[in-house]
């Protein structure tokens, strides 16, 4: 199971990178942005194979990693949640041409992106309470989360933030895949008999 585990990880590090190149398209896309432009559609149809490819590896690395590990069912919920989130925003911020509703140079929105986003980085520390270089970890991507904010003061959209999350989430399943291998961090998956303690969170009680 703990090879599930690693290869759950390995797989939402990949989805968050494919979120990063939908990002980086988008800043493209927007810049050049034309109705009858042949370039825009085919940056429009790039940044949506990146979306949902991206949306497919953080869906098959979320059920991996829920699937092998006990416990943390915050963690679990919160993530999965996440991702919906995360797909959501991006098809807004695609189609934002067509919705008056959303606005995407919108603080209020920036700073809830970030404070959610940033609240699920932390239930990432249930993955092994008290462990130093976790929280280490836990706390410089959560860091990394609200530099996103910073896009609303340059005047960016919210794809700004996005990117950050994806940068954020990627160093963060990156790190946490390293600690894994390196026998750093201990996590207690299904069927593993080296651990019979019951798991016990000092962060969030479940």
């Amino acid at each position: 199971m703990h090879e599930r585990f690693n290869k759950g990880l390995k797989s939402c590090m990949i989805g968050n990178l494919m979120f990063l190149a939908f990002s980086v398209i988008c800043l493209i896309y927007y810049k050049i942005y034309s109705p009858d432009s042949a370039i825009s559609k085919i940056l429009e149809i790039s940044a949506y194979a990146c979306e949902f490819g991206g949306f497919a590896m953080l869906l098959w690395g979320d059920w991996l990693v829920s699937s092998s590990i006990r416990f943390r069912n915050i963690m679990k919920l919160f993530f999965s949640l996440y991702i919906a989130l995360e797909s959501v925003m991006m098809i807004l911020e695609l189609n934002s041409y067509k919705f008056d509703f959303y606005k995407p140079y919108s603080l209020v929105l920036a700073i809830t992106h970030a404070v959610v986003s940033g609240l699920v980085c932390l239930t990432f520390l249930q993955l092994d309470p008290d462990n130093k270089k976790l929280e280490i970890t836990v706390i410089l991507c959560t860091a990394i989360i609200f530099v996103g904010m910073l896009g609303n003061i340059m005047g960016l959209r919210i794809y700004f933030s996005i990117m950050i999350n994806a940068i954020a989430y990627a160093v963060l399943f990156y790190l946490l895949r390293r600690l894994v291998l390196r026998d750093e961090m201990e996590v207690d998956c299904h069927g593993d008999r080296a651990r019979v303690a019951e798991y016990k969170s000092t962060f969030f009680d479940e």
